[in-house]
């Protein structure tokens, strides 16, 4: 064999070799058929699923503005119908720290409460807020922490219907307001609800 030969085949045999080194590198990457790679692909969508479920979670931000029969209008709020506060309350993402408009103010008692979802799923835990007309024959005597009750209102999907444990309960005004989300700007309206705490002057 001469020597040109020789070489000649050296060189085709190490560019297979190479070649073949690379395809199956980038099958690797790509190749969704992959065990690994669906384990993968399959952990990233469950990832995304939990950010998003972490985020609105079902929740119904805005609403038609229509308040519970019997809720009484607040006669001297410290925000008045119209006018801007900063919002400190984290209950959805992006309601942090924006700027409301009051859309109503009203005298009553506020609840957070925990409630397994009438659809089923997770048990939500300390939810803000319920406000005491919404709740199902509450009564006219506010409820306490450790009291039953179930609700009578859908801020969120199997939230109606569902049996709370009240976690905390303040009388306090509460407010409905206008704000756009600092994280998606997400316009949001009539917004239930907020309590007097949650917000300060511009």
């Amino acid at each position: 064999m001469t020597k040109n030969k020789f070489l000649l085949m050296t060189m085709s045999t190490l560019t297979a070799i190479t070649l073949a080194a690379c395809g199956d590198t980038e099958e690797d990457a790509v190749n969704p058929a992959d065990p690994d790679n669906q384990v993968e692909m399959t952990e990233e969508m469950d990832e995304n699923m939990d950010e998003e479920d972490m985020g609105h979670g079902g929740m119904e931000h805005s609403s038609d503005g229509e308040v519970p029969e019997g809720l009484a209008e607040a006669e001297n709020p410290t925000f008045e119908v119209g006018s801007q506060a900063i919002m400190s309350a984290n209950h959805m993402p992006g309601m942090d720290g924006a700027e409301a408009t009051i859309t109503g103010a009203y005298d009553t008692t506020v609840y957070a409460l925990s409630f397994t979802p009438t659809t089923g799923g997770e048990p939500v835990e300390n939810h803000k807020w319920v406000i005491h007309e919404e709740l199902e024959d509450a009564g006219d005597t506010p409820l306490s922490a450790g009291d039953e009750a179930v609700i009578a209102t859908d801020h969120m999907e199997g939230m109606e219907g569902a049996t709370a444990i009240i976690d905390s309960a303040e009388e306090t005004t509460v407010y409905m307001v206008d704000f756009t989300t600092t994280d998606t700007d997400e316009a949001v309206t009539n917004h239930k609800w907020v309590t007097e705490s949650e917000l300060s002057a511009q």
